[in-house]
């Protein structure tokens, strides 16, 4: 193998690691919130405990979103070698603030940098990979996303399996920091590249000057919220809520549903050549919307399992099918218009976590008759309460994946019309000649 061979298999393999620590805070953040609800947060408001949850959850997206925004921009000055670098040490150090934490604050706090190195390596692996693998975009980002979920199955495994030997949630947290130092020890010595935009000699000027020429990109930067909360938002709640309504813990959803993603993302290449990117993200929104609503109505491990089947087949490609979508349509946008996208995606979870946290809480209050009657209720009565409030949060996430059904149909009916356009003057010219 040549130096530039073995130099981009090592970007290549800090990319998948930086992406599964990435997947493994975010399994662990949704596997320990509900003993860090019942250990801090219900000492703190214990009739809103679960808006505090979705807040805390929502804030390291709020920290994923500023540094995309910020690093995307400055991506080639800082350069995405460095990116990756300050991934790893905002995971470590963030893990370090939640593990010792013993006040919202420290949580907050924690969480925000756990946030923050999921944005680094949001913002620098994406235009890292299109710029290693510029002729296999599709294939290649949908792999090394595949290390998402791969996380997320490890994080889940990991809770559980530590919890079964009675370690408590702070040293299942901690497990972050392993990952997230390997991440920064594997960067070391590696030669890493220009962005795409940088080497084609387009300035950051010129790349921002893009966005008011192609008004089309303001369509795709729109959808981008609703995929990411049709995907990310029911990840993060699912633990928290469908543990108490389908007999087994949420946990494992999230967990079989990440081993799909792991797999099925390794063929989004041979998908994307018989079908069109929009045309796989049609699909996925009408899976996302089945999905979303059979999980609303699971109250039993099988119905949970069945719904989660469907709800993973939606979500899978959501993701990087969206930022290679925009980068093969907006090349001159460069890793302003990616990074553009993970923002989008991360300010819309910043925002839905806490909204569902409230809607949750509201649905319970009002299911129960008023909150003195809600702390009086215990056992059945509690779970029925319980699992009415989860059907109404799902029920209410579903309405994203609708709007994308309208959306993205009429995207595919664009495209098949511009391209018989196409096929049509080629052919006059050609009969022509």
């Amino acid at each position: 193998m040549t130096d530039t061979g073995r130099n981009a298999r090592r970007i290549f393999l800090a990319s998948i690691l930086a992406l599964f620590t990435a997947g493994l805070s975010f399994s662990l953040r949704a596997s320990v919130i509900r003993d860090i609800e019942t250990e801090i947060l219900v000492a703190i408001d214990p009739v809103a405990s679960a808006t505090l949850a979705g807040s805390i959850l929502g804030v390291a997206f709020l920290g994923f979103a500023s540094t995309l925004l910020v690093g995307s921009i400055f991506l080639e000055a800082i350069g995405m070698g460095r990116m990756l670098v300050f991934s790893g040490t905002c995971f470590a150090v963030g893990t370090g603030l939640v593990v010792a934490s013993e006040t919202l604050r420290l949580l907050w706090l924690g969480f925000l940098l756990s946030g923050l190195g999921w944005g680094f390596a949001e913002a620098s692996v994406n235009p890292l990979v299109a710029a290693v693998y510029p002729n296999d975009r599709t294939s290649r980002l949908n792999i090394v996303h595949a290390w998402w979920p791969a996380g997320i199955i490890a994080g889940g495994l990991l809770g559980l399996g530590l919890g079964a030997l009675g370690l408590g949630w702070r040293m299942q947290f901690a497990a972050i920091v392993l990952p997230a130092v390997a991440t920064i020890a594997i960067c070391v010595g590696v030669r890493f590249p220009s962005t795409e935009r940088a080497a084609a000699g387009v300035s950051i000027g010129e790349m921002i000057a893009e966005i008011p020429k192609r008004p089309m990109f303001l369509v795709w930067w729109g959808c981008m919220f609703l995929t990411a909360a049709s995907e990310l938002a029911p990840g993060q709640w699912i633990d928290l809520t469908l543990t108490r309504t389908v007999g087994m813990r949420g946990i494992w959803l999230l967990i079989y549903v990440s081993g799909m993603m792991f797999v099925l993302r390794h063929f989004a290449g041979p998908i994307a050549h018989r079908v069109s990117n929009s045309g796989m993200l049609w699909g996925s929104s009408v899976l996302a919307l089945l999905g979303l609503l059979a999980l609303a109505n699971a109250h039993s491990p099988q119905t949970a399992i069945g719904a989660a089947t469907i709800w993973g087949l939606g979500v899978c490609f959501m993701w990087p099918t969206m930022l290679a979508n925009v980068s093969e349509r907006y090349p001159r946008g460069g890793e302003l218009f990616i990074g553009l996208m993970g923002f989008a995606g991360a300010m819309a979870i910043q925002f839905v976590l806490p909204q569902l946290g409230a809607i949750f809480d509201r649905a319970k209050l009002e299911a129960s008759g008023g909150e003195a009657a809600f702390a009086a209720l215990q056992g059945d009565a509690l779970e029925v309460v319980l699992r009415g409030a989860a059907a109404t949060s799902f029920q209410t996430l579903a309405i994203l994946p609708a709007i994308l059904i309208v959306v993205f149909g009429a995207i595919v009916l664009w495209d098949r019309s511009r391209s018989r356009r196409v096929d049509s003057v080629e052919s006059f010219v050609k009969d022509a000649g």
